[in-house]
């Protein structure tokens, strides 16, 4: 097994690409944009309570236009900081807000790379619990959002035992999007046994959901049945909208940037009239797409953009911020993979991201899950957040005295100030090879990938989390007749 490091939780906001007369502008283009184009709200419910609220609303195009004033009145309600608990290991529970950052997977994969043979295949529920031992592991992964769909499955059994695969497999937070309103109860009420009550469970909440606000601007039945059903729960939950480039939002960087967060805001609204200071992150799972075909692109630099610009307006409204880097567009981990994810992984991290999911795994679109990319991904988010981390100068960090003592012509390698240091200011790797090319040829001349295959075999044959009771395991087991573990 690998040496394990540090968690997460550095502040970033090194990089700034907006400045903050730019941030001023895209914060008057949202407001335009909410109450003066306004939002299809086209569930029911949804649009009668903006309109309790005294919202101006056009019937027949089911257009709600959201004031300033009720948009400065919801991002208040809602908590500028949240704790996203950890089930089994509070060492694990992460701190979202400001510029903190924290990475993790991302879902929802309908296909995975077969770890024995490499071909791409319908994920399982078996590959749930195997990818969530395997995030439990990696140290650079600070959270789950469960990241693989269980095709086996039908869909009346998919939430409630997606949730469970996952929980019962990690000690860290985990957050997934719903399929049903009847299975979105159900996982509130198993984690609420698992918890102890359904007050327990809101008081440290180790699980959290996500649902969408479909761009451009619309809140449509489903996703706005399940956005109330999760806010009525009192469980944190993530809003994300997805414009792309020059199709579902405007094609210019700025102009999505204001696009997506007039969406996700209205979420946030709607959350907040259902159950005022419901846990709400501000999330954007925006890209661009490919110009030679309009298609969606999701190991873009531009995707790296337009999450960055986005941080720095969820820090503008003090408001949590759930954003999206990491993945690519290639078809199997190779370089393509290693440098797509990492290049969005540093912008979006050093902007002060603060819950980034996709960070690890992702291949194809997002349609393709790669266990040896989960690893690899790892190893890069370690230098992302070494980077993160930055210099210390201080005087035991110029180090003149031991320069001193050691003097020209001397060596440092046995200084106590070597020994002292070596650990907390170098990233130390269990992927990238650094011997001599001797050494690598004896070993067997094992790429990146073969490296990260090894890994992944060890740790599922030998990591154990903790698992969740056996005797709540049977009382879920007795009340759900959909529940298959």
């Amino acid at each position: 097994m690998f040496k394990r490091g540090k968690l997460g939780g550095l502040d970033g906001g090194q990089y700034r690409p907006l400045t903050d007369s730019d941030v001023r502008k895209v914060h008057q283009a949202i407001i335009r944009i909410m109450s003066e184009i306004g939002i299809k709200v086209a569930n029911r419910k949804g649009f009668e309570l903006f309109k309790s609220k005294g919202m101006k609303t056009d019937e027949e195009k089911k257009l709600v236009f959201i004031s300033q004033g009720l948009l400065e009145d919801c991002i208040d309600a809602a908590p500028s900081e949240l704790i996203l608990h950890a089930r089994g290991n509070p060492d694990n529970n992460i701190v979202v807000g400001g510029k903190r950052v924290h990475f993790g997977s991302g879902g929802t994969a309908l296909n995975i790379l077969d770890l024995e043979t490499g071909e791409k295949r319908h994920s399982t529920l078996e590959d749930v619990q195997n990818v969530s031992k395997l995030l439990d592991y990696l140290d650079n992964a600070h959270f789950q959002v469960i990241p693989v769909y269980p095709n086996d499955l039908p869909i009346e059994k998919v939430d409630i035992n997606r949730f469970f695969a996952a929980i019962n497999n990690t000690n860290k937070h985990c957050q997934g999007g719903v399929y049903t309103i009847k299975g979105t109860k159900e996982v509130v009420d198993m984690c609420s046994m698992i918890a102890g009550s359904r007050e327990k469970l809101q008081k440290e909440p180790f699980i959290s959901f996500i649902t969408c606000v479909i761009s451009p601007l619309e809140i449509d039945q489903t996703y706005g049945d399940l956005l109330m059903t999760c806010a009525e729960s009192g469980l944190p939950l993530s809003i994300p909208a997805e414009p792309l480039t020059g199709a579902t939002g405007p094609i210019t960087i700025a102009g999505n940037v204001a696009n997506l967060c007039a969406e996700t805001l209205a979420g946030l609204c709607l959350a907040q009239l259902v159950n005022c200071g419901t846990p709400v992150l501000m999330a954007c799972t925006s890209t661009s797409t490919d110009l030679r075909t309009m298609s969606y692109a999701s190991g873009s630099v531009e995707e790296g953009l337009i999450n960055a610009c986005a941080a720095q307006m969820a820090q503008f409204y003090g408001l949590p911020y759930y954003g999206t880097a990491g993945q690519s567009d290639s078809k199997i981990v190779d370089a393509q993979a290693g440098f797509e994810g990492a290049i969005t992984n540093l912008l979006v991290g050093m902007a002060g991201g603060n819950f980034i999911h996709d960070a690890l795994g992702l291949l194809e679109f997002c349609l393709t899950a790669s266990y040896e990319k989960y690893v690899m991904d790892n190893e890069i988010l370690g230098e992302v957040v070494r980077v993160l981390k930055g210099v210390e100068v201080n005087d035991e960090t110029l180090a003149v005295d031991v320069t001193a003592s050691v003097g020209p012509g001397g060596n440092f390698i046995q200084e106590d100030h070597t020994f002292e240091h070596m650990r907390n200011e170098h990233f130390v790797p269990t992927v990238a090879d650094r011997q001599p090319r001797v050494n690598w040829e004896k070993a067997g001349r094992k790429d990146t990938y073969t490296r990260c295959k090894e890994i992944v075999r060890d740790v599922l044959q030998n990591h154990k989390p903790i698992p969740v009771n056996e005797e709540i395991v049977k009382a879920i087991r007795a009340k759900y007749p959909n529940f298959v573990q």
